[in-house]
């Protein structure tokens, strides 16, 4: 996917006036992409949208590749799970720059929220650096800004009611970034359907084959917006991958999820413990 703080996401996406046209200057014929980047974290891997045989992940990059028209030469993806934005810029970022790609999509940030070193500033440092790197090589960069995660994952009221305001201040320094650089951006608290649990994996964590369709919707839907040409456009209609069994469900939360939650629950709950004693000051006033 009881008191709780909502995030209220205001839409940043740049309109498409107010993005630079990639537009031929002459014919007025939208720009082809030859070379894209997915950079990121697991939902930028693809997790949750598994191909047949094992044979790895899909997800938002591939489906985006395929609509934009994009060879297979042409498409890479070095994002890995577990990154933040900081893995983004000193790990990843060199192989996109030398990749020179027409298009680099960001899918990074929520990694950042759970951790107690979280710095909203240095995130948005950090983006404006990859965006201003690649834009330097002539790609057109589109992050996104999140949704308000603890609608989908459930979690106790405190816990939630932290999320929600890190998830905030996430948003906040991304939305600074956009318009400061002039970027695109897919905002997903405007994304139709993002609530929807057909949309969700079964961590709750990443998007199903359906919530890896839709991001790749929204994302070309910016990109049209911005002058390039979508031959192909996504279908919301599910092929080509594989519906986990109950069983994959079982072993994936055994061991894969239940950890999870467990190492980031230690390092994020003192973080929500400092935000129920600030609620119970408030109170007591």
């Amino acid at each position: 996917m009881v008191a709780t703080v909502t995030v209220i996401s205001v839409e940043v996406t740049p309109s498409p006036e107010s993005v630079p046209s990639l537009l031929h200057p002459v014919t007025g014929v939208p720009r082809s992409a030859r070379r894209l980047v997915v950079l990121g974290d697991s939902t930028a891997v693809g997790l949750g949208d598994p191909l047949p045989h094992r044979g790895g992940w899909r997800g938002v990059g591939p489906l985006v590749a395929e609509a934009l028209g994009v060879d297979p030469d042409g498409y890479l993806n070095p994002s890995f799970t577990g990154a933040r934005m900081s893995c983004v810029l000193a790990k990843q970022l060199p192989a996109a720059v030398a990749h020179r790609p027409d298009v680099a999509l960001v899918v990074a940030g929520m990694n950042d929220t759970l951790r107690p070193d979280f710095d909203a500033g240095k995130i948005a440092a950090d983006l404006t650096e990859v965006i201003r790197s690649l834009a330097a090589v002539g790609t057109t960069v589109v992050p996104v800004r999140y949704h308000d995660h603890g609608k989908v994952f459930r979690l106790p009221p405190s816990l939630r009611r932290a999320l929600s305001e890190r998830v905030a201040e996430l948003n906040a320094a991304i939305a600074g970034v956009v318009e400061r650089e002039g970027v695109p951006c897919l905002d997903l608290e405007l994304l139709p359907g993002a609530y929807d649990l057909a949309a969700w994996s079964v961590d709750r964590l990443h998007p199903s084959e359906l919530g890896h369709r839709m991001l790749a919707t929204g994302f070309t839907a910016r990109l049209a917006e911005a002058g390039f040409a979508v031959p192909r456009p996504v279908s919301l209609t599910c092929s080509g991958g594989v519906e986990p069994s109950t069983a994959g469900h079982v072993g994936w939360l055994v061991l894969k999820g239940v950890p999870w939650v467990w190492r980031r629950g230690r390092e994020f709950v003192p973080y929500a413990a400092v935000i129920m004693w600030h609620a119970f000051r408030e109170r007591l006033r």
